[in-house]
């Protein structure tokens, strides 16, 4: 027994030994990319501590860097409430505007210093450690609240998994921005076009694809990083943005080395000019500038405003753009029908990737650009994600180039094409017939704000309609579990897992019900008024056209649309599937907390401190109140977060609508409906977060 104990105890040291030379080695390759043994060598110490791990999983450890290889097994992934709201900042576009704040803050705090940022292009994440051990890894989310991704993060090699040194707080967070480096890119889409697979459009969509990936064994093949830079938590020992880097980088974290303390505005505007032109030489995407104040007591001074701080701003460096061939058109078919044309470009580097399509959005437009085959075109992305052809170099225009001619009938099943009364867009009419219609309408049927059906995502849906198990949302009510597991890519536990998501499904209120099924131009708002006005779905096929515009937020675009899918008898067949499959057809009777709110209508636009959107509609409808989705006359309060629609403030503006911040709102709830401040702007009025003074993310 004796002989038993002292060998558990030599293989348990042996282990331990193994992961801290292991991570040092870590440590030194991904985060200061000076590696000091061999890959063979780092390869045989992991095979050593992967199969004493195996063999001993009484000594297993999540932290381990075992766990930087991931794992098959799938996870769903739990909605964690943020300790400190992860909050954003202001943007400016032009010096003059980043010059205006820092004199703001030099009137009120005199000359002080400035930490300049390389602002990241990235998906943001916060990382909780907790007696030197990663603890937890959120997403941003909503601000408030975001999605445990923490076994996803730990294959994320530059993240420590254990901190280095010594002095750190107990528990503490620290944010910054998992990446997608230009060459893990690139080589991910070429391995997504060999397959087959639809090709991520940016770095930034691929990093916040990637960490949403079921199997952490494939995020640890996908090649993030991460780059840290803000800390968060209560007692913080540090008296400057500056030190807190400083020290996180002593304990292991990977802190961008292009980060600089400046003065004053010239300084300032060196860094900006410097890096607006270097930043195509960097592996990673970054789309600008931050400027922060560095002393947290000047920061404390300053404050923040109802939107962002007032120590820190954000310089977005201007689009860059790109001259190149236009090969040809294709056009594609969305689930409502639309046509979209789509540029294929000669491929150019545009912002760090290779862009070699670029959307032209409907005949208009491309009537607008004259845009012809074989011409010369300026491709520029809009903040630096979406690739737009904006103009077309006449000068280099062949002398036999024709007008292009736009397709009549629709690419995919050949069906003549229309366009209705009022839209640029040209449609396919062929809803049942249609395969990228079919797949879309059963996507959108899925989706979390419709029927919230877990574990089917494109692919799985095109499998299923592909081996004819699917042709329409109704079929997802006959699928059996034994049929799913024997197709690829799934197996008994995802197939049971996505089954039992289909029949809870059945208990989807009935305002969803009624967005999952797709109707054109009925979104999520209108389904929600149409639930609550008519109260069944009985009600809303039985409803005459003037019935139907009678309804909040139901106009007669949308009222043609409701009446076009009901008469289509295909529908009326899917429909009465659907029924018999015990979706809810009636609006449940929901009970009022209160009636303050009672009569008045709202609008909910932009970010917020402490509520999610989602939370402050729910809010006003339990308090009487009514959501309406768009700015009008017959709005009574915009409630306004952070970057918000510069249209719909506008708008608010030229109606008389009242605006009010979230605190305003709060405030109505616990005052019989009245704001106890009149006339107060509140998208410019100052509070203070109760929150630490180091505890926020930009």
């Amino acid at each position: 027994m004796i002989r038993r104990s002292f060998r558990n105890e030599m293989i348990r040291e042996r282990i331990e030994t193994l992961r801290k030379q292991l991570e040092y080695h870590n440590h030194r390759y991904y985060v200061d990319n000076a590696p000091e043994i061999s890959d063979f060598e780092f390869d045989t110490l992991m095979r050593e501590l992967q199969e004493l791990e195996k063999t001993h999983p009484e000594f297993a450890d999540p932290n381990s860097p075992s766990a930087r290889v991931g794992s098959d097994l799938t996870a769903e992934f739990h909605t964690v409430k943020h300790r400190f709201p992860m909050l954003s900042l202001g943007n400016t576009y032009s010096l003059d505007e980043l010059h205006e704040f820092i004199d703001r803050i030099e009137r009120e705090a005199g000359p002080t210093e400035y930490v300049c940022e390389l602002k990241f292009d990235g998906t943001a994440i916060s990382l909780t450690y907790e007696h030197g051990r990663l603890l937890r890894a959120v997403t941003r989310g909503d601000g408030t609240q975001g999605d445990d991704v923490t076994n996803n993060i730990r294959t994320v090699r530059s993240v420590p998994l254990r901190l280095q040194g010594d002095r750190w707080p107990d528990y503490f967070e620290i944010r910054g921005e998992i990446l997608m480096p230009y060459a893990s890119f690139d080589r991910l889409n070429a391995e997504r076009e060999a397959a087959g697979d639809p090709l991520f459009a940016n770095p930034r969509n691929a990093a916040a694809g990637t960490l949403k990936q079921q199997s952490s064994a494939v995020v640890a093949r996908r090649g993030l990083d991460c780059s840290l830079y803000q800390l968060a938590g209560e007692d913080l020992p540090f008296e400057s943005h500056w030190e807190s880097l400083e020290k996180a980088r002593q304990w292991g974290f990977k802190i961008s080395g292009h980060i600089r303390i400046c003065h004053n505005i010239e300084e300032i505007d060196a860094f900006i000019h410097h890096w607006d032109a270097a930043r195509r030489e960097l592996p990673f995407p970054t789309d600008g500038a931050v400027v922060k104040v560095n002393d947290f007591a000047v920061r404390r001074r300053l404050g923040f405003t109802a939107k962002a701080p007032k120590w820190a701003v954000a310089y977005k460096f201007k689009a860059e753009q790109a001259l190149t061939r236009l090969v040809s058109v294709d056009f594609q078919v969305g689930r409502t029908g639309a046509i979209t044309p789509v540029a294929n470009l000669e491929p150019v580097l545009l912002a760090g990737t290779t862009v070699k399509r670029a959307t032209l959005h409907n005949a208009e437009q491309m009537a607008l650009l004259d845009i012809r085959p074989g011409d010369m075109v300026y491709v520029e992305k809009g903040g630096e994600i979406i690739p737009k052809i904006t103009g077309v170099e006449l000068a280099q225009r062949p002398a036999d180039s024709e007008p292009f001619r736009y397709i009549t009938v629709c690419p995919e099943c050949g069906t003549p094409l229309v366009r209705y009364e009022g839209e640029a867009k040209h449609y396919c009419p062929n809803q049942s017939g249609c395969r990228p219609q079919i797949l879309g309408r059963i996507i959108h049927f899925i989706r979390r704000k419709a029927m919230n059906i877990e574990g089917l995502g494109e692919e799985t849906v095109e499998l299923l309609y592909e081996n004819g198990l699917v042709h329409d949302i109704s079929d997802l009510y006959d699928l059996q579990a034994p049929q799913l597991a024997c197709l690829p890519r799934l197996g008994e536990k995802s197939a049971e897992n996505i089954i039992r998501s289909i029949r809870q499904s059945v208990e989807v209120p009935f305002s969803r019900v009624l967005f999952g099924l797709g109707i054109r131009f009925v979104g999520e708002a209108t389904a929600k008024y149409m639930a609550e006005h008519f109260r069944s779905l009985d009600a809303v096929m039985k409803a005459s056209r003037e019935e139907l515009v009678e309804a909040e937020e139901v106009g007669a675009k949308i009222a043609d649309g409701i009446l076009e899918y009901f008469t289509d008898a295909e529908n009326l067949r899917i429909i009465e599937r659907l029924r018999q499959a015990g979706l809810k057809f009636e609006a449940e009777e929901r009970e009022r907390a209160s009636d303050t709110l009672d009569s008045k209508s709202f609008v909910i636009s932009g970010r917020f401190l402490n509520h999610s959107r989602d939370e402050l509609k729910n809010l006003i409808e339990l308090h009487g109140g009514r959501n309406l989705a768009a700015v009008s006359g017959n709005v009574d309060y915009l409630v306004a977060g952070e970057n918000m629609g510069p249209a719909k403030l506008k708008k608010a503006e030229k109606l008389g609508v009242r605006i009010i911040s979230e605190s305003d709102f709060e405030a109505m709830l616990g005052n019989d409906g009245r704001i106890p401040t009149p006339a107060a702007e509140p998208v410019e009025k100052t509070e203070q977060p109760t929150i630490p003074e180091q505890g926020t993310l930009f």
